[in-house]
Protein backbone atom coordinates (compact mmCIF):
# COMPACT_ATOMS: atom_id res chain seq x y z
CA UNK A 1 0.00 0.00 0.00
CA UNK A 2 2.81 2.35 0.73
CA UNK A 3 4.43 1.36 -2.38
CA UNK A 4 1.15 2.39 -4.13
CA UNK A 5 0.93 5.73 -2.54
CA UNK A 6 4.40 6.80 -3.09
CA UNK A 7 4.04 5.58 -7.05
CA UNK A 8 1.21 8.04 -7.04
CA UNK A 9 2.52 11.03 -5.08
CA UNK A 10 5.58 10.68 -7.72
CA UNK A 11 3.19 10.86 -10.38
CA UNK A 12 1.26 13.80 -9.75
CA UNK A 13 4.59 15.30 -8.92
CA UNK A 14 5.85 14.77 -11.99
CA UNK A 15 2.50 16.32 -13.71
CA UNK A 16 2.66 19.26 -11.75
CA UNK A 17 6.27 19.59 -12.63
CA UNK A 18 5.48 18.98 -15.99
CA UNK A 19 1.87 21.34 -16.31
CA UNK A 20 4.33 24.72 -14.84
CA UNK A 21 7.44 23.61 -17.66
CA UNK A 22 4.73 24.09 -20.76
CA UNK A 23 2.91 26.81 -18.87
CA UNK A 24 6.19 28.64 -18.83
CA UNK A 25 7.40 27.74 -22.17
CA UNK A 26 4.03 28.94 -23.79
CA UNK A 27 4.68 32.59 -21.96
CA UNK A 28 7.78 32.31 -23.69
CA UNK A 29 6.92 31.81 -26.96
CA UNK A 30 5.84 34.03 -29.55
CA UNK A 31 2.93 31.75 -30.99
CA UNK A 32 1.03 31.59 -27.96
CA UNK A 33 1.20 35.08 -26.71
CA UNK A 34 1.52 37.49 -30.12
CA UNK A 35 -0.82 39.25 -31.89
CA UNK A 36 -2.54 37.94 -34.63
CA UNK A 37 0.51 39.43 -36.48
CA UNK A 38 3.43 37.60 -35.41
CA UNK A 39 1.70 34.42 -36.00
CA UNK A 40 2.08 34.66 -40.55
CA UNK A 41 1.27 31.92 -42.39
CA UNK A 42 4.50 31.42 -45.08
CA UNK A 43 1.93 31.18 -48.00
CA UNK A 44 1.39 35.02 -47.59
CA UNK A 45 4.74 35.66 -47.44
CA UNK A 46 6.45 36.08 -50.78
CA UNK A 47 9.24 33.45 -52.30
CA UNK A 48 7.98 31.25 -49.79
CA UNK A 49 6.13 27.66 -50.26
CA UNK A 50 2.71 27.56 -48.75
CA UNK A 51 2.46 26.14 -45.10
CA UNK A 52 0.72 26.02 -42.11
CA UNK A 53 1.00 29.10 -40.19
CA UNK A 54 4.07 29.63 -38.06
CA UNK A 55 5.41 31.91 -35.21
CA UNK A 56 7.66 35.07 -36.69
CA UNK A 57 10.21 36.63 -34.74
CA UNK A 58 8.84 39.72 -32.58
CA UNK A 59 10.95 42.10 -35.02
CA UNK A 60 8.77 41.12 -37.81
CA UNK A 61 6.01 43.30 -35.74
CA UNK A 62 7.40 46.87 -36.77
CA UNK A 63 8.42 45.83 -39.93
CA UNK A 64 4.69 45.62 -40.92
CA UNK A 65 3.01 48.94 -43.13
CA UNK A 66 -0.58 49.26 -43.28
CA UNK A 67 -1.22 50.55 -46.95
CA UNK A 68 -5.45 50.31 -46.29
CA UNK A 69 -7.45 50.02 -43.76
CA UNK A 70 -11.14 48.41 -44.40
CA UNK A 71 -14.06 48.84 -41.40
CA UNK A 72 -16.94 47.04 -40.84
CA UNK A 73 -19.96 47.77 -38.36
CA UNK A 74 -22.28 45.01 -39.39
CA UNK A 75 -25.99 46.27 -39.33
CA UNK A 76 -26.96 43.30 -37.17
CA UNK A 77 -25.39 45.75 -34.28
CA UNK A 78 -28.06 46.49 -32.37
CA UNK A 79 -28.77 50.52 -31.75
CA UNK A 80 -29.76 51.52 -28.11
CA UNK A 81 -30.83 55.00 -28.02
CA UNK A 82 -32.21 54.42 -24.49
CA UNK A 83 -30.93 57.33 -21.49
CA UNK A 84 -30.29 54.90 -18.86
CA UNK A 85 -27.19 54.28 -16.79
CA UNK A 86 -26.18 50.93 -18.89
CA UNK A 87 -29.07 50.23 -22.01
CA UNK A 88 -28.94 47.14 -23.81
CA UNK A 89 -27.45 47.35 -27.39
CA UNK A 90 -24.46 46.85 -28.87
CA UNK A 91 -24.20 50.73 -30.41
CA UNK A 92 -24.66 52.91 -27.83
CA UNK A 93 -23.13 56.26 -28.97
CA UNK A 94 -24.73 60.39 -28.62
CA UNK A 95 -21.79 62.86 -29.56
CA UNK A 96 -22.79 62.84 -33.08
CA UNK A 97 -26.71 64.41 -34.21
CA UNK A 98 -29.37 61.81 -34.11
CA UNK A 99 -28.80 59.49 -36.88
CA UNK A 100 -27.25 56.73 -38.26
CA UNK A 101 -24.94 55.31 -35.76
CA UNK A 102 -23.58 52.51 -37.66
CA UNK A 103 -21.92 55.09 -39.49
CA UNK A 104 -20.64 57.24 -37.44
CA UNK A 105 -19.10 54.32 -35.78
CA UNK A 106 -17.21 53.33 -38.88
CA UNK A 107 -15.92 56.83 -38.89
CA UNK A 108 -14.72 57.25 -35.86
CA UNK A 109 -12.50 53.87 -36.44
CA UNK A 110 -11.22 54.61 -39.80
CA UNK A 111 -9.93 58.20 -38.18
CA UNK A 112 -8.66 56.08 -35.10
CA UNK A 113 -6.89 53.76 -36.72
CA UNK A 114 -5.54 55.37 -39.85
CA UNK A 115 -4.02 57.72 -37.19
CA UNK A 116 -2.36 55.13 -35.56
CA UNK A 117 -1.22 53.26 -38.91
CA UNK A 118 -0.26 56.39 -39.92
CA UNK A 119 2.24 55.99 -36.77
CA UNK A 120 4.03 52.34 -37.92
CA UNK A 121 6.46 52.50 -41.25
CA UNK A 122 8.25 49.44 -42.67
CA UNK A 123 8.93 47.21 -45.67
CA UNK A 124 5.95 44.57 -45.54
CA UNK A 125 2.78 46.01 -46.78
CA UNK A 126 -0.44 44.72 -44.91
CA UNK A 127 -4.09 45.60 -45.49
CA UNK A 128 -6.36 45.78 -42.09
CA UNK A 129 -9.62 44.33 -42.39
CA UNK A 130 -11.56 45.30 -38.68
CA UNK A 131 -15.18 44.07 -38.10
CA UNK A 132 -16.53 45.73 -35.13
CA UNK A 133 -18.51 44.22 -32.06
CA UNK A 134 -19.04 46.46 -29.59
CA UNK A 135 -19.24 50.28 -29.29
CA UNK A 136 -20.76 51.19 -25.70
CA UNK A 137 -20.26 54.92 -25.16
CA UNK A 138 -21.81 56.39 -22.36
CA UNK A 139 -25.52 57.59 -22.19
CA UNK A 140 -26.26 61.53 -21.13
CA UNK A 141 -27.59 60.12 -17.65
CA UNK A 142 -24.40 58.04 -17.12
CA UNK A 143 -21.80 60.94 -18.34
CA UNK A 144 -23.02 63.51 -16.01
CA UNK A 145 -23.07 61.24 -13.20
CA UNK A 146 -20.99 57.78 -12.68
CA UNK A 147 -19.23 57.58 -15.96
CA UNK A 148 -18.39 54.24 -16.22
CA UNK A 149 -16.35 52.17 -19.37
CA UNK A 150 -16.07 52.97 -22.73
CA UNK A 151 -16.36 49.25 -24.10
CA UNK A 152 -15.42 48.49 -27.13
CA UNK A 153 -14.43 45.12 -29.19
CA UNK A 154 -13.45 44.40 -32.81
CA UNK A 155 -12.08 41.79 -34.94
CA UNK A 156 -8.90 42.74 -36.88
CA UNK A 157 -7.17 41.08 -40.07
CA UNK A 158 -4.15 41.36 -41.64
CA UNK A 159 -3.92 41.14 -45.11
CA UNK A 160 -0.99 40.81 -47.91
CA UNK A 161 -1.22 43.91 -50.05
CA UNK A 162 -0.30 42.01 -52.71
CA UNK A 163 -1.71 38.94 -52.61
CA UNK A 164 -4.89 39.50 -50.10
CA UNK A 165 -3.49 36.38 -48.56
CA UNK A 166 -4.47 36.54 -44.52
CA UNK A 167 -1.13 37.09 -42.52
CA UNK A 168 -1.96 35.29 -38.95
CA UNK A 169 -5.27 34.68 -37.53
CA UNK A 170 -8.26 36.77 -36.68
CA UNK A 171 -7.52 38.46 -33.34
CA UNK A 172 -10.29 39.53 -31.12
CA UNK A 173 -9.43 43.03 -29.28
CA UNK A 174 -11.37 44.55 -26.30
CA UNK A 175 -10.58 47.97 -26.66
CA UNK A 176 -11.96 49.21 -23.34
CA UNK A 177 -11.28 52.78 -22.09
CA UNK A 178 -12.31 54.54 -18.82
CA UNK A 179 -15.09 56.55 -19.16
CA UNK A 180 -15.43 59.90 -17.24
CA UNK A 181 -18.25 61.24 -15.76
CA UNK A 182 -19.76 64.33 -13.26
CA UNK A 183 -17.52 67.31 -12.68
CA UNK A 184 -14.62 64.84 -14.84
CA UNK A 185 -16.43 64.98 -17.45
CA UNK A 186 -17.37 68.72 -18.03
CA UNK A 187 -13.83 69.11 -16.92
CA UNK A 188 -12.80 66.88 -20.13
CA UNK A 189 -14.96 68.67 -22.34
CA UNK A 190 -13.86 72.50 -21.12
CA UNK A 191 -10.11 71.34 -22.57
CA UNK A 192 -11.75 69.95 -26.21
CA UNK A 193 -11.73 66.17 -24.61
CA UNK A 194 -15.15 65.00 -25.73
CA UNK A 195 -15.68 61.40 -25.62
CA UNK A 196 -14.63 61.35 -29.27
CA UNK A 197 -11.86 62.87 -29.28
CA UNK A 198 -10.26 60.54 -26.23
CA UNK A 199 -12.19 57.45 -28.08
CA UNK A 200 -10.19 57.87 -31.52
CA UNK A 201 -6.93 58.59 -29.55
CA UNK A 202 -7.51 55.44 -28.09
CA UNK A 203 -8.16 53.65 -31.14
CA UNK A 204 -4.70 55.05 -32.59
CA UNK A 205 -2.94 53.66 -29.68
CA UNK A 206 -4.81 50.38 -29.46
CA UNK A 207 -3.52 50.05 -32.55
CA UNK A 208 0.04 51.09 -32.13
CA UNK A 209 0.06 48.33 -29.17
CA UNK A 210 -1.47 45.71 -30.82
CA UNK A 211 1.05 45.98 -33.51
CA UNK A 212 4.12 46.23 -31.61
CA UNK A 213 3.54 44.58 -28.51
CA UNK A 214 3.96 41.15 -28.24
CA UNK A 215 0.59 40.92 -25.87
CA UNK A 216 -0.94 43.48 -27.62
CA UNK A 217 -3.22 46.13 -26.47
CA UNK A 218 -3.58 45.75 -22.51
CA UNK A 219 -7.18 45.43 -21.36
CA UNK A 220 -8.02 47.60 -17.86
CA UNK A 221 -8.60 45.50 -15.12
CA UNK A 222 -12.20 44.29 -14.70
CA UNK A 223 -12.96 45.07 -11.87
CA UNK A 224 -14.66 48.76 -12.65
CA UNK A 225 -16.86 47.89 -15.64
CA UNK A 226 -18.62 45.06 -13.15
CA UNK A 227 -19.06 47.80 -10.60
CA UNK A 228 -20.66 49.91 -13.45
CA UNK A 229 -23.17 47.28 -14.51
CA UNK A 230 -24.05 47.16 -11.02
CA UNK A 231 -25.33 50.95 -10.75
Amino acid sequence: MKLIKLITFLGLGALVSACADIETATRNTPFGTAPAFAQVSLGAMPLLSATPMVALPQSVAPQMRITAINVTVPQSLKVSEANRYYPSGDIVWREDPFGDRHAQIKAIFETGLQRGADTMGGDYPVVLDVTVSRFHALTEKARYTVGGVHSIAFTMQLRDTRTGAPVGAPREVKANLKAYGGQQAIDAESRGQTQKVRITAHLAEVLRQEMTRIDGFETPKPGFKQAFRKL
